[in-house]
């Protein structure tokens, strides 16, 4: 028969063995939580952009501003339409991308009701065409005199992109006899880089801002039939729901808004050979107060 004293002692070893045990099963103990277990404070966010060189640059300083707000954050490149067919549905939380009234309104119009339109992140954009300044006409309309000095062809970029579709218009109201040649914004760039060195005549889709600008002497040729519209400016975007959702988030893409000065040097720096990361990190590194001020810490 067990003795009242030594009974005790055993439910007392019992009793601390089973409330070890219980802390190991319900995970609360000191230890990390088992691998793929989504906590309160992690933060995801998602963001779809085209491959331009200007929304390379902006969507990298995005996203490290928010990486730098605690996120996790996936960047998903589309082409344009799939952007905002994307962004309509949900398939990523926003952009910084979208150039209005212009240049992407065709894609507003068929996809806007489904879109919430954030607001301007930026001022001072515009697009048409463009050539080196030794090139010797001034205008749109005097293209077709000099055909064979371009080699009758317009050097554009991506199918789709709203500047292709504007170039195409332009094609027609000025009876253009050109082709309009489908490339990217990289070879476009490369095109252009070339013609350059050479003192070729080119003429190409072109923006602003990029790079292109600081790092050759190019003009805009005048376009008086208004088919490239003018001043544009670039908008955020978000899925219908991020405000609702994402608090936070969405009052940082309230606060994002920079220059065309700010974009381009980021933009130069890549070209110069750093990665988007590294010229992304630069930008931000130069401009706390700035960040600060998009974080909501200013």
């Amino acid at each position: 028969m067990i003795q009242s004293g030594k009974l005790s002692c055993i439910l007392v070893t019992l009793l601390a063995v089973a409330c070890l045990f219980a802390a190991g099963c319900t995970g609360t103990g000191d230890g990390p939580p088992p691998a793929g277990t989504q906590t309160s404070e992690q933060k995801s966010i998602s963001i779809g952009y085209v491959l331009w060189d200007s929304e390379i640059a902006s969507t990298n300083v995005i996203k490290q501003v928010f990486e730098r707000a605690g996120y996790d954050v996936t960047l998903i490149a589309v082409d344009a339409a799939p952007l905002y067919q994307g962004l309509s549905k949900g398939e990523f939380d926003f952009t910084v991308s979208s150039w209005l009234p212009r240049t992407h309104g065709a894609y507003m119009e068929k996809f806007g009701d489904q879109i919430d339109e954030v607001g301007r992140n930026m001022n001072g954009t515009r697009i048409g065409l463009v050539v080196p300044t030794y090139v010797t006409i001034d205008s749109i309309e005097e293209m077709n005199s000099v055909k064979d000095r371009f080699d009758g062809k317009i050097t554009g970029v991506e199918p789709g992109a709203g500047i292709m579709s504007a170039t195409e218009e332009a094609i027609k109201e000025y009876d253009l006899d050109y082709e309009l040649v489908y490339s990217s914004s990289a070879g476009m760039a490369s095109a252009l880089r070339k013609a350059v060195q050479g003192e070729e005549w080119i003429v190409v889709t072109g923006w602003t801002p990029h790079w292109k600008f600081a790092r050759w002497d190019l003009k805009y040729l005048e376009d008086p039939k208004g088919i490239y519209g003018g001043e544009e400016h670039v908008a955020t975007l978000a899925r219908t729901g991020l405000a609702e959702d994402d608090p936070e988030a969405y009052a940082i893409l309230q606060r994002f808004f920079w220059t065309p000065d700010d974009m381009q040097s980021v933009m130069l720096d890549i070209d110069d050979g750093m990665s988007e990361t590294e010229a992304a990190q630069k930008w931000l590194d130069a401009h706390p107060d700035q960040v600060d001020a998009w974080l909501g810490k200013a």
